[in-house]
C-alpha cells in the first residue's frame, strides 16, 4: 500500500512539474489561477519583444551597403537608413482566460537612423587591416504602434524614441583583386524604456524596458563596377530591465509593479546590394534573425519566439 501511495505521489508530482514550470516565480505568489496568468503574460510578453526591438534598431550591416573601407583619415561617410521589422502586439485586455493571448495589431515598424562613419587607420598594402569608427543616432517612432509609447523619462524627439550607438569595424581584407573583402564589426547600441499598454488607462497589464544591444558582425562582399553585394551573419546579446503592471482580473485591482532583468542573445544572416550613382551609393538589405525557444508560459497568437524574425532595409550614403 505504502509503495502504491509513494508511486502515486510521484507520478502527481512529475505531472505538476511541468505546470509548474510556466509560472514566472514573479507571478507565483498570486492565489488565483487567473492573476496568475494574467502576470505571466506581462513578463512573458516583455521577454518576447525585447529581441525584437534589439533587431528593429540594429538590423544587419551596421554600415548598409559598404563593402570596402573609408581609407583612412579624413575619409568619411554618412548615410540616411530605414530597418523594418513585421511587428504583432498583444490583445492587453487579456483578463487570465486560458493561457493564449490574441493578436492586437499587425504592422511594419519602421526605424529610421542616421549613420555615420569615420576612416581612422587606412590599413597595410591595399586596404587589409583598415580601422573605422562607426556611429548611429536611431529613432523610434512608436506612434505608429497602438499602445506602444516612449516612457515619460527617457530620451525622446516628442513621441519618437531617441537611441545612440557606437562601434568599430576592422577591414581584415580589402577585397584587392578577384578576393572578396572581409571585416569584422562591433556595435554597442542603447535604446531608451518603451512602454506597451497602460494600467492606468484601463489596460490590464503592460510592461515596459530598456534595452542594451552589442552586435558582433562578419561581412564578406566584393564591389563590382557600381555594383556591391555583400552577405554577412552576426550575434547580438541584449540586455535590460524591464517592469510590468497588471490587474487581477477578479478585483480588478492594480497589483504591486514586478521587475525583471532581461537577457538574450540572438544570431542572424543577412544580405546586401548597393548601386553607386555618382557621389551617393544607394543600397538595400534583407536577413532573418534566429528564433529561440524561451520557454514561455503564455503562447501570443502570431508570436512564436522559436520562429525566425524577417528584417529588411533601405537607404542611402554619401562618402567624400
Amino acid at each position: 500500500m505504502y509503495k502504491s501511495l509513494s508511486a502515486a505521489a510521484v507520478l502527481t508530482a512529475a505531472s505538476l512539474a511541468p505546470l509548474q514550470a510556466q509560472t514566472n516565480s514573479q507571478c507565483a505568489n498570486q492565489t488565483f489561477e487567473r492573476a496568475r496568468n494574467v502576470c505571466d503574460a506581462g513578463v512573458d510578453g516583455a521577454r518576447l519583444f525585447h529581441p525584437v526591438v534589439g533587431l528593429l534598431v540594429a538590423g544587419g550591416n551596421p554600415a548598409l551597403g559598404a563593402v570596402a573601407p573609408l581609407g583612412g583619415f579624413p575619409h568619411a561617410s554618412i548615410g540616411l537608413r530605414v530597418n523594418a521589422v513585421r511587428v504583432v502586439t498583444p490583445d492587453l485586455n487579456y483578463n487570465g482566460n486560458g493561457r493564449v493571448v490574441q493578436a492586437d495589431q499587425s504592422i511594419t515598424a519602421p526605424a529610421p537612423s542616421v549613420e555615420a562613419a569615420v576612416g581612422i587607420f587606412r590599413g597595410i598594402g591595399r586596404g587589409n587591416l583598415a580601422v573605422d569608427a562607426l556611429g548611429a543616432a536611431q529613432l523610434l517612432p512608436t506612434d505608429q504602434i497602438d499602445n506602444v509609447r516612449v516612457s515619460d523619462d527617457a530620451r525622446r524627439v516628442g513621441s519618437v524614441a531617441l537611441a545612440f550607438g557606437y562601434g568599430a569595424r576592422v577591414t581584415v581584407l580589402g577585397g584587392y583583386g578577384a578576393a572578396p573583402a572581409v571585416s569584422v564589426s562591433v556595435m554597442r547600441r542603447s535604446i531608451p524604456r518603451i512602454d506597451v499598454g497602460d494600467v492606468a488607462s484601463g489596460d490590464r497589464y503592460a510592461f515596459g524596458s530598456d534595452l542594451d544591444a552589442t552586435s558582433v558582425r562578419l561581412v564578406v562582399g566584393k564591389t563590382l563596377g557600381p555594383l556591391s553585394v555583400a552577405a554577412g551573419i552576426g550575434r547580438d546579446r541584449y540586455t535590460g530591465d524591464a517592469d510590468i503592471t497588471y490587474r487581477d482580473p477578479i478585483s480588478d485591482a492594480i497589483q504591486p509593479v514586478v521587475r525583471i532583468a532581461l537577457k538574450d542573445t540572438r544570431s542572424l544572416g543577412f544580405l546586401n546590394a548597393a548601386l553607386s550613382l555618382g557621389g551617393i551609393r544607394l543600397a538595400a538589405e534583407i536577413g532573418q534573425q534566429q528564433g529561440s525557444d524561451l520557454g514561455l508560459g503564455t503562447t501570443f497568437e502570431q508570436n512564436d519566439p522559436s520562429d525566425g524574425r524577417l528584417f529588411g532595409g533601405v537607404g542611402l550614403r554619401v562618402a567624400f
